[in-house]
């Protein structure tokens, strides 16, 4: 598989990243309890497989339940072989209300000890802020505190998740972090009028919600009434994915990300050995060409504020 730098630090990793976030809680279409996740024993089983099969690239987070524990168990034997991302905890509360400046530090450096330690090593390649929003990143004491980390070798390289365009554009203008997480699809395209910033600034893109959550698969053909038109919407993927001989929606919509040069690399969400074989074979070097990545860039949704899946979960809608 094809690997890629992330932005100007000399990290580099495949096109293909394992998304742990299935590995560690319910999450997903069909997926509603403990019950109907990987075994743990399995999950170990795949992680070490999508390694052999050419990913070095995987990404965690605090909050994501036990995945943090499960890939400290499988690359225990394997930490060089691996590039590990990881996040803090959110700065927020449970009643929405941000941490205070003078508690940032603490906050910062004890999420990542438990990660460190749930991770089993000494250091994580990349080390992001989980969502950062406006207010976020008015808080000085943040940049500070994981800048601070990067100058002690702690972390290797410092990022942020975010979730919307104007997000996006703070964090390339800042010119403090190295990577931006961000959710670019066939359906939502709003971040890349920002990658070409992005290239020009030295700052690696990292690509999530590509699959829009299973949305852009086979595996879900029928949405809730509720979602009729972008039901329709999808259709219209689907078929170009048939007319232009890709095999399947998943692979025409991960080579679609993949077509855009600021992408370092795309998270999949993977709890299956047939989704990992599908993701390898969407990464296959051979993607959109001109023509056809112009005519899907012409497409997205045009209301994107509305791909809400979280909004969609809560009211039974996927």
């Amino acid at each position: 598989m094809r690997q890629k730098v992330i932005g100007k630090t000399s990290i580099e990793v495949s096109e293909i990243a394992f998304g742990g976030v299935e590995i560690g809680v319910p999450y997903g279409i069909g997926v509603h309890s403990e019950e109907d996740m990987i075994a743990e024993r399995d999950a170990v089983a795949l992680l070490h497989q999508a390694i052999d099969r050419g990913i070095n690239f995987f990404d965690t987070a605090r909050l994501y339940g036990e995945s943090e524990r499960i890939m400290g168990r499988a690359f225990a034997d394997r930490r060089g072989e691996v590039v590990l991302a990881s996040k803090c905890r959110h700065f927020r509360q449970e009643d929405g209300k941000l941490i205070s400046p003078a508690e940032v530090k603490r906050f910062v450096h004890d999420s990542l000890k438990e990660s460190l330690s749930q991770l089993k090593t000494d250091y994580i390649d990349i080390y992001m802020v989980h969502y950062a929003d406006r207010e976020i990143f008015g808080m000085e004491e943040v940049a500070s505190v994981f800048s601070s980390l990067k100058e002690e070798g702690i972390v290797r390289a410092i990022g942020v998740s975010v979730y919307k365009p104007e997000e996006t554009e703070i964090a390339i203008s800042s010119g403090v972090w190295d990577a931006i997480q961000l959710p670019f699809n066939l359906m939502d395209q709003s971040h890349g009028v920002h990658f070409p910033k992005a290239q020009e600034r030295g700052v690696g893109v990292i690509v999530r919600s590509v699959l829009m959550r299973g949305m852009l698969t086979d595996r879900l053909k029928k949405l809730h009434p509720a979602l009729e038109d972008v039901e329709q919407y999808i259709q219209q993927y689907r078929t170009m994915a048939d007319n232009a001989g890709f095999d399947g929606l998943p692979q025409f919509a991960t080579q679609f990300a993949l077509s855009h040069d600021a992408v370092s690399s795309v998270l999949v969400g993977i709890d299956k050995v047939a989704y990992l074989e599908d993701a390898i074979a969407s990464a296959s070097g051979m993607y959109l060409n001109n023509e056809l990545l112009a005519q899907v860039q012409k497409m997205g949704y045009p209301r994107p504020e509305l791909l809400n899946l979280a909004e969609w979960d809560k009211k039974g809608w996927i």
